[in-house]
């Protein structure tokens, strides 16, 4: 792949040209998707035209604009033509596909969406504790929002309409001593010290109908990409800055009022770091012709080419200056001024990285809005890095140096740090596939190594590649690589330590890999080890042993079932030859569990030896069928040790354990990136462990964990 340098340049209108979208097959854990027949039908339409960006082999410098809204505006206008001649061809493709092939489309195997059987869903000591555990933030020192945080004697929340704050030791008189209602939804948080700094979702006015946004939206709470993307729900974002120094009694010390979504966060030091998306409304045009009735392809040529033109007509006069993200401080609305342009067609939306002092409420804010969707985010303690993922015949535009890619990521480099002031636009690269979510990125040594998969399952092409980007003036170029990783596979996790890298691909097995990563310029692979189902999440247990949860998997031959909920513990201090150690399997398929998807929701407290997993077990069911009894729903509480592995300490029960048959099966029957568990979090406090829904925190003794010591509501 050769490396194209780009970055952000100053707004001049872009010639984008159509882009289709061409429809791929449900990635899936479970059955084939292909009929073949029909496909190859598919395959005999020509797709849609991919209007290329090229580079002509220069170096594109980054530049900066500010508050030129004359030429933003023809930017963006000239985004949302291209975005809809795109989604006009992508129209026309469809109709050509349906005129061809609709006879082939009635016939063929059954497909399982959910890769399943086709199941059908039901609608103590009043002192300060010694040992408390905090946020399992990815990176030391880099704390992480999340909506709930802890102190080692109060726990604070962000949920429901408020911030609460609970006295949560002593645990016997744990209480709820302030609360503050907030505007909006609360999403998030940081607490340092004596401050709190919240995060809100405020729905905006709508805009006017017949208006459409481009690209749909996502999810502000997406932290794992195989089933969402990060690109933020559409709604304003309210920063609340409070003095808790008066824990009864909070005070509100400033108001940050953003139209952008909250997309993710990081606090280095007193310096909050938050990234915010927003998507610009474009009006309403038509993708079918009036009076449209084809009786051959070349009327539907004919028909949907002059409909690009009539649409583009009627979007020539297309104003939009105020679309612009805006920033209230309270002094006023104004737009957003600093802004980048990337050389590469991103759609009509922005991405802002706004930078403040969550110790000062006076201190000025720092902000690098860029013309960009958002994409995955990683922050190092110096570093903040987005990922923005393209595919080739998608939404967006394609490069013309990335020839025989079919997937690419454009990656954005912001200098950060403890300071606000030192937040700045630094560096711009291409990289090979799309990243799963911020595992996949980590800095050492002013280097990111960056794992990407591309195609999807149950493509036999999908592959996976170990990039690492150096960064040369205002370009992230790749200065060593490693790829074709696990054809016919797709990543489910990967965790960097130090000098060395893990992978989790999984197609019926999975493959652990260890990578050696001291020499940026030549990483190598050192061994890897197969063993079946796949991990989501892993864990740096020591300096030897990782630490994971995934999911078990029953092998059919050309695919696999996902099934129970999979601890493990594996030995990689020889990485050329890892081994399984220890394992422990909950439950049956349609058991789940937050820190699945969640690492927030992953607690291995080392003091105690103790892990505590939100969890849903659910029983029953048969190979390829989700399990059709709910037998648990709350938290586990697990006792890790090398020497005899996983060993259940207790649970505790959300609901309270006397309603037990009160658990809904329906939650039996998610698909397995979305959890059905009440308990989102937990906090261990010496002897005591709080789990933490979205209504209630309970606090129970680790030595008698079926009796709950307090439980206070949060609602």
């Amino acid at each position: 792949m050769r490396n194209r340098s780009f970055g952000f340049l100053a707004f001049s209108a872009l010639s984008l040209g159509a882009v289709g979208i061409v429809p791929s097959a449900c990635n899936t854990t479970g059955t084939p998707s292909y009929r073949s027949a029909y496909e190859a039908c598919v395959a005999s339409v020509p797709k849609p035209e991919i209007q290329v960006v090229s580079g002509n082999g220069a170096t594109l410098q980054a530049g900066l604009v500010a508050g030129d809204a004359d030429a933003a505006d023809a930017v963006m206008r000239a985004a949302a033509v291209a975005e809809m001649k795109r989604a006009v061809d992508n129209a026309k493709y469809n109709a050509l596909v349906s005129m061809r092939c609709s006879a082939l489309s009635k016939g063929g195997d059954a497909y399982d969406s959910n890769g399943g059987s086709g199941a059908p869903v039901p609608a103590e000591d009043p002192g300060s504790p010694t040992n408390v555990s905090g946020t399992n933030n990815q990176v030391g020192g880099v704390d992480e929002a999340d909506f709930v945080k802890n102190d080692g004697h109060y726990i604070y929340t962000a949920t429901g309409s408020a911030l609460h704050i609970v006295e949560a030791w002593p645990a016997t008189s744990m209480r709820e001593v302030g609360k503050v209602s907030l505007e909006g939804t609360p999403l998030k948080l940081f607490v340092a010290g004596d401050r709190a700094l919240v995060y809100s979702s405020v729905q905006q006015q709508q805009p006017a109908r017949g208006s459409r946004s481009m690209p749909s939206g996502g999810s502000s709470a997406c932290t794992y990409g195989y089933g969402c993307d990060f690109s933020g729900d559409g709604t304003a974002t309210t920063l609340s800055l409070f003095d808790i120094t008066d824990r009864a009694h909070p005070k509100l010390l400033r108001a940050i009022k953003s139209s952008a979504s909250l997309i993710a966060a990081r606090r280095i030091g007193n310096a909050v770091h938050t990234v915010l998306g927003q998507r610009a409304f474009v009006p309403s045009y038509r993708l079918s012709p009036m009076g449209y009735a084809p009786t051959s392809e070349a009327d539907v040529e004919r028909a949907f080419a002059a409909l690009k033109v009539e649409n583009e007509k009627d979007m020539a006069s297309l104003s939009m200056k105020d679309q612009l993200p805006t920033l209230d401080t309270g002094g006023g609305v104004g737009a957003i001024t600093q802004l980048l342009q990337s050389t590469v067609p991103d759609g009509v939306a922005f991405t802002t990285v706004l930078s403040l002092d969550i110790a000062n409420d006076s201190a000025p804010l720092n902000s690098v809005t860029v013309l960009s969707r958002a994409g995955a985010v990683y922050a190092s303690a110096k570093a903040l890095y987005m990922a923005v993922p393209h595919e080739r015949g998608g939404y967006y535009g394609w490069f013309d140096d990335s020839a025989g890619l079919d997937e690419v990521s454009t990656v954005h480099k912001f200098a950060i740090g403890d300071g606000v002031l030192t937040t700045e636009y630094r560096a711009s690269g291409t990289v090979k596939g799309r990243v799963l979510n911020q595992f996949s990125m980590d800095e050492k040594d002013d280097h990111l190594r960056i794992a990407t998969t591309t195609g999807h399952l149950p493509s036999p092409t999908a592959h996976n590649t170990l990039s690492v980007l150096g960064q040369e003036g205002p370009a992230l170029k790749v200065s060593g690589q490693i790829d074709d990783i696990a054809k016919g596979e797709d990543i489910r996790s990967v965790r960097f330590d130090g000098d060395r890298g893990f992978m989790v691909t999984f197609k019926k097995t999975d493959p652990l890999y260890a990578f050696d990563l001291s020499n940026p310029r030549a990483p190598v692979t050192m061994g890897e080890l197969k063993i079946p189902g796949f991990s989501t999440y892993m864990h740096v247990m020591d300096q030897n042993h990782l630490l994971t949860i995934g999911y078990d998997a029953n092998d059919h031959g050309d695919f696999a079932f996902f099934d129970g909920v999979l601890l493990q513990i594996f030995d990689v201090s020889n990485p050329k030859a890892p081994t399984l150690v220890h394992k422990t399997k909950i439950g049956t398929r349609g058991s789940s569990s937050e820190a699945l998807s969640d690492h927030l929701a992953f607690n291995y407290f080392l003091p105690k030896g103790a892990l505590a997993l939100p969890m849903t077990i659910c029983e029953g069911g048969g190979d390829g069928s989700y399990g059709t009894d709910m037998t648990f729903s709350g938290l586990m509480v697990y006792d890790v040790s090398l020497d005899r592995g996983f060993s259940l300490r207790g649970t505790v029960a959300h609901p309270n354990a006397e309603i037990g048959k009160g658990y809904n099966n329906g939650g039996c029957y998610n698909w397995w990136t979305n959890a059905s568990s009440e308990v989102k979090r937990s906090i261990f406090m010496d002897d005591m462990v709080y789990s933490v829904s979205s209504s209630r925190i309970k606090a129970n003794n680790l030595q008698t964990l079926a009796a709950d010591v307090a439980e206070v509501s949060i609602r």
